[in-house]
């Protein structure tokens, strides 16, 4: 059982991050200031910088939760048991409707870089959450011959060892095409969700949830699904 000081500790860490989306929410990434955040939970500077030492380290928390929330949502979408065009299309929903609710968040993950910040290698793993459960799809789909025949060819030093590796792994199905078309399928997934909440399809798009299906029942149906 957590000491009375560890649960105070997680307290306070829980009010700062709380208080650090509500600046999100307000001034932005970039103006994000932890005294302003101190001045949001009752602290002097000092108390915080004991919790966060620097605002890039609080950026950091917020980015790894960022993503952990996310992936959480994209994981949970996702049945295994269902075809592979269904937990497709069901992960993609899930996706749009965590970033829809949480539109600061997602404009953290997904916007503009934050200047004068640069992400460490902490946040890569979480980063692939979404991308891990996209990957299972594929990778299960070929297992289970729901794919076409393939080539199992690669091209060398065109897509990575580890996004193989995510993007279900060594089958012959799953050739360098099906992996190019997998890698612009997860990146049209994003940008898609970036036009509509960034505010690109204004104009353009007027049923956003009817769009957002066929392009992304067209974009399982160029994997191979």
């Amino acid at each position: 059982m957590p000491s009375a000081r560890e649960r105070v500790r997680a307290e306070l860490t829980a009010e700062i991050i709380d208080a650090a989306r509500r600046q999100l929410a307000e001034v932005g990434a970039a103006a994000l200031s932890l005294r302003a955040v101190a001045r949001e939970v009752g602290m002097v500077s000092s108390a915080v910088y004991r919790y966060f030492p620097s605002r890039d380290e609080l950026l950091t928390r917020l980015i790894i939760d960022g993503y952990d929330d996310l992936g959480a949502a994209a994981e949970a979408a996702d049945v295994p048991s269902a075809p592979s065009a269904e937990r497709w299309m069901a992960v993609c929903r899930a996706v749009r409707s965590w970033a829809l609710a949480h539109p600061h968040e997602y404009a953290l993950l997904y916007g503009s870089p934050v200047p004068g910040y640069q992400a460490p290698k902490d946040t890569v793993p979480t980063a692939s959450r979404v991308g891990v459960v996209l990957g299972a799809i594929l990778g299960d789909a070929a297992r289970s011959g729901a794919l076409p025949d393939g080539t199992g060819e690669r091209d060398a030093g065109l897509v990575s060892d580890d996004a193989v590796a995510v993007l279900g792994g060594e089958h012959p199905a799953l050739d360098e095409t099906v992996r190019m078309r997998a890698l612009l399928a997860w990146s049209a997934l994003f940008g898609t969700i970036s036009f509509e909440l960034f505010g690109h399809f204004v104009g353009s798009v007027e049923d956003a949830d009817r769009y957002f299906d066929r392009v992304m029942g067209d974009l399982a149906r160029l994997i191979g699904f």
